[in-house]
């Protein structure tokens, strides 16, 4: 028995004596530790998992969600009914679906009453790459009154969607 307990990884031969000597379990094995940093942050709750838009041209506002607006492509799905395109914004937690139908309906697309309120470093900045790719920026970002003083734009997608332009929150806590 020495022997074959020389052989054997320590968990295995703690089994066989345990086994052997005819106690009711084997000692439990240390649980493994992880540090804290390298565990996922939990998900907030309620959080906002995407929203879906139609589009008129699938590749043209994927271009202008990626290039312009500075998200991601996360995935694609082609559906029999209709192809998607999963956007973000890199480390967001939300997401938007770009939908673009391929089932011969004709669904309008165009100026729709849809708002899509984005967060960004610079919304200033955000509004002029917009008009250089040849889209409307129908209000400069700057503060209104009429919102407690806060810095707030207006521009349109490809499909006339509205796209509200903010700049990111300050932290509340104090220093």
């Amino acid at each position: 028995m020495k022997r074959l307990a020389a052989l054997l990884p320590a968990a295995v031969c703690a089994l066989a004596l345990a086994a052997c000597s005819g106690e009711a379990s084997a000692p439990a094995a240390p649980a493994p530790t992880t540090p804290a940093a390298a565990e996922a942050p939990m998900q907030k709750d309620p959080l906002l998992s995407a929203v879906g838009i139609g589009v008129s041209d699938l590749a043209r506002s994927t271009d202008f969600y990626v290039n312009v607006m500075g998200m991601e492509k996360v995935r694609t799905y082609e559906l029999s009914y209709m192809n998607e395109v999963l956007l973000r914004y890199p480390d967001g937690e939300s997401y938007i679906v770009l939908m673009h139908w391929i089932d011969g309906s004709n669904p309008n697309y165009a100026n729709l009453p849809i708002k899509i309120v984005t967060r960004v470093k610079d919304p200033v900045a955000l509004a002029a790459k917009i008009k250089a790719a040849g889209f409307e920026v129908t209000r400069e970002p700057q503060a209104s009154d009429q919102v407690g003083g806060a810095v707030v734009g207006f521009a349109k997608d490809p499909d006339g969607y509205v796209l509200e332009l903010l700049p990111l929150r300050q932290s509340t806590s104090a220093n």
